[in-house]
């Protein structure tokens, strides 16, 4: 007996000690160096953005509008509900298209049809293609369908919702693969039609993924710049109040601070990017919250 163990466990230690050759251990001495370098980089350029915008940390910061005469109190109030409005256009556009159209190719789809193969491969290219391409789509459906002009709310929605459906079509995707094929079977097994087990049974189960998944997506859109400078976006000095109102975004905002000479813009820029973070940051914490609050072990 003791020479089986002895035989049994020599493999699993000759690997355990395959991985502390020291060709792995100058891989993951490098691997954490680039870990920590990056970290450290990330924390000075954070920091020091703070420090560049502390000066503008204010209510003035959200209650005033830009302003090319006095740089020193320029305000993103237009932008930051700007930013509101299109996050709410883009999530009306994406979320529910990108769920129905996951749970079509997951549970109903044939995957032996040429166009569902075809769905796939472009959502795989889609997800890597650059922003900056959603934009000139947007244009050029705005244009299509007669609008007069680009830089109102819902066409600056339908560019980001563009941008990250196939993100929350692939997330989503993901999440209803993981609920176990047990719980299918035996919705089926008790009588219920494919539709109803998916709508009854399976969705529930993935609102978790389907959540995470959707909040970072638009995490993502809110700090997209790039599809939004090609629809003209420019200075507003007005709260927009509709999907067809003109409107300014953070991103927008920002960059368009970061490009004129005076100091008191580059200023307000700091703030603003510092605001964006959190923002960000919010929606992160936002998902995290819920996977850890409602996961299932299966």
């Amino acid at each position: 007996m003791s020479a089986t163990t002895y035989d049994a466990g020599l493999p699993q230690r000759r690997a355990r000690g395959h991985e502390y050759n020291p060709a792995s251990l100058v891989f993951l001495a490098a691997l954490w160096l680039s870990l920590a370098l990056g970290i450290v980089f990330l924390l000075t350029l954070i920091v020091t953005t703070a420090i560049d915008g502390a000066g503008r940390f204010d209510s003035e910061l959200l209650t005033n509008y830009d302003s090319t005469l006095f740089p020193e109190t320029a305000g993103l109030r237009a932008a930051f509900f700007g930013s509101l409005w299109l996050m709410l256009g883009t999530a009306l556009m994406a979320v529910p298209m990108g769920i129905a159209a996951a749970v079509y190719l997951e549970e109903f789809a044939d995957s032996t049809r040429w166009y569902n193969r075809l769905i796939e491969v472009n959502l795989q290219n889609l997800a890597a293609v650059p922003s900056v391409i959603y934009g000139m789509l947007a244009v050029a459906v705005a244009g299509l369908l007669g609008s007069a002009t680009t830089n109102i709310v819902i066409v600056g929605s339908l560019a980001l919702a563009l941008l990250i459906l196939p993100v929350i079509i692939i997330s989503t995707r993901e999440a209803v693969r993981a609920v176990p094929r047990d719980i299918r079977e035996g919705s089926l097994a008790l009588g219920a039609t494919p539709l109803q087990t998916t709508w009854k049974q399976v969705l529930p189960s993935a609102i978790p993924g389907i959540s995470t998944g959707t909040i970072l997506a638009l995490s993502r859109a809110i700090g997209e710049a790039a599809p939004l400078l090609l629809l003209g976006v420019g200075t507003i000095l007005f709260t927009p109040n509709g999907f067809l109102s003109g409107f300014q975004a953070m991103p927008v905002q920002i960059y368009g601070w970061t490009s004129e000479s005076q100091d008191e813009y580059k200023v307000a820029a700091a703030a603003g990017i510092i605001l964006l973070m959190a923002m960000v940051l919010l929606l992160n914490g936002v998902a995290i919250f819920i996977r850890n609050r409602f996961q299932r072990r299966w």
